[in-house]
């Protein structure tokens, strides 16, 4: 939605009720966009955050297994003289 600075002024409720309910509201002056009503995304707790990425490390710890070392595992793709075969 497009409305000129003016004109929003007297329904700031209604177009920010409408920003909040996901729409894109455009603030025009003189026809062009000048500002955009965005709905505010709350942050994550900083501790949350840190709960949640030990989480997630702890759950891949479990998972993690050795295998054979990836260093030269296309090596039989090549001969003694380093050129492909």
């Amino acid at each position: 939605m497009r409305i000129s600075v003016s004109k929003a002024k007297g329904k700031l409720t209604e177009l920010v009720r409408r920003a909040e309910a996901g729409h894109d509201v455009v603030l025009t002056r003189h026809g062009r966009a000048t500002v955009a009503l965005v709905p505010v995304r709350p942050r994550p707790d900083p501790d949350a955050r840190r709960a949640v990425i030990a989480s997630v490390r702890a759950a891949a710890a479990g998972k993690a297994e050795v295998g054979a070392s990836a260093a030269r595992s296309q090596d039989f793709l090549y001969g003694e003289s380093g050129l492909p075969e």
